[in-house]
């Protein structure tokens, strides 16, 4: 699943669900419908019979929770009832719960960046204490809370970003795992030595769906602590600060200028990445778990481990980051009716204990349960990504208060219309734009 960041039209406009909730009669307040109440404990596989749920997802995704709804359907005799809101999810959801529509569930990105734009604290159940939170591991426990509170269940591991590369074009360059990169400046090292040995590009770089451009920058600024990005969060730094500037300007001369992409990076497109690392025309890409699935759509978990590799590195170490995305949290709402509610948390209690071995195994993903082990017959490169998990830095969208278009910003500077400064100033502005609209303190 790609990351995406919410487009700032829809961010602002989500900023209205505040009002829109709390005149709705269906939207409770923080104390009501048992939310933060004693609640007694979940049966996950208790009779619902009669009982309907709906669940919005993407409209990609909206086979996502076949196999768990399934299943509980049989144990409950409930119904479970998914709708895919129409693209781009980010921006319709916002929309549709500001008419008044609300589903029972909804897949939705559990970071602090995200979640804020459906209200959690008006529309959302809370789930602290629901027994499946102690089985999450260190990572995903982070994810779905705010202000301490949580509102989001976490079904799937975040996305890993590292480097995928051909195993091919790095044998012909002469590398091995004793050359994989420490650093940042290490990683375009390893691609000088890719293009001056092989004919294969470095890098293939994907601005023609722009959304990819944004992770050679995000790794650069994993070695700002988290002072900084409380600053930021809080008006006190800034996304002008050298630090940033310096990144652009980096991928800019460093990898774009220097030659380091392939010729079309203009152009690319997110299929076309996949593409060329298989054929080698590329020895590396930098991508999301979405690459991955990518590439277990198209080729065996024999053909991923005899041809790609994948390592992690972050600006001054080997160290992978993790990216939240909305297949990650699944969110319950207030809907005013009490039994659908209490049917909402079995769902999760449901799918995070009974079931939760049988779906990862059905999907062929990751555990987020330590105590659950991943299934046997990953390729692995999705083996090395778990295993890189817990020591991930997040990236922003996990970080800021507000994930603006970065990618929107680079595309520009890639076509000529920005410079690395004015990206980080259009950067900049978007961010405070929103946080001021977001009512966020020190905007």
């Amino acid at each position: 699943m790609k990351t995406r960041t919410l487009p700032t039209l829809a961010l602002l406009c989500a900023v209205g669900l505040a009002a829109t909730a709390c005149g709705d009669p269906t939207a409770g307040d923080s104390g009501s419908n048992g939310s933060d109440a004693k609640r007694t404990e979940v049966d996950p596989t208790a009779r619902l019979d009669g009982v309907k749920l709906t669940m919005w997802t993407a409209q990609n995704t909206v086979n996502a929770p076949r196999h768990v709804i399934d299943a509980f359907e049989k144990a409950t005799g409930a119904k479970v009832e998914t709708q895919a809101v129409p693209d781009l999810y980010e921006q319709n959801v916002p929309t549709k719960l500001a008419s008044g529509d609300r589903p029972d569930l909804m897949f939705w990105q559990p970071s602090i960046s995200t979640l804020p734009f459906i209200q959690p604290q008006q529309n959302l159940l809370t789930l602290d204490g629901e027994e499946w939170v102690s089985r999450l591991g260190d990572t995903e426990k982070s994810l779905g809370v705010i202000d301490g509170k949580r509102y989001a269940a976490i079904v799937t591991s975040p996305a890993m970003l590292g480097v995928y590369y051909n195993k091919d074009v790095f044998k012909k360059a002469g590398l091995s795992e004793k050359d994989f990169p420490t650093s940042y400046d290490e990683l375009l090292a390893l691609g000088h030595k890719v293009v001056d040995k092989t004919d294969a590009a470095a890098f293939y770089e994907a601005g023609g769906d722009k959304w990819p451009l944004q992770w050679q920058m995000q790794v650069q600024l994993t070695d700002l602590d988290q002072q900084w990005w409380a600053g930021l969060n809080e008006n006190k730094e800034k996304w002008t600060d050298p630090v940033v500037v310096s990144a652009v300007k980096k991928y800019k001369e460093k990898l774009l200028d220097a030659g380091l992409a392939q010729k079309n990076y203009r152009t690319g497109t997110f299929t076309g990445q996949a593409d060329a690392l298989w054929k080698g025309e590329a020895g590396m890409v930098l991508n999301v778990t979405s690459f991955q699935s990518q590439l277990q759509a198209k080729h065996s978990t024999a053909e991923i481990d005899q041809k790609i590799g994948w390592f992690p590195v972050a600006n001054s170490s080997a160290t992978g980051l993790y990216s939240p995305d909305q297949t990650n949290g699944v969110v319950a709402f207030r809907t005013g009716d009490e039994k659908r509610q209490n049917a909402a948390r079995q769902f999760l209690a449901f799918w995070l204990g009974p079931d939760y071995a049988d779906y990862i195994k059905a999907m062929k993903i990751p555990s987020v349960q330590p105590s659950v082990p991943t299934p046997d017959g990953l390729p692995q490169t999705s083996k090395d990504q778990v295993e890189a998990l817990p020591k991930a830095i997040g990236v922003f969208q996990a970080k800021a208060i507000v994930a603006p278009d970065t990618h929107l910003y680079l595309a520009d500077m890639i076509f000529g219309k920005k410079n690395p400064q004015q990206v980080a100033q259009a950067i900049q502005d978007q961010f405070a734009q929103v946080a001021k609209a977001q009512g966020a303190p020190g905007f």
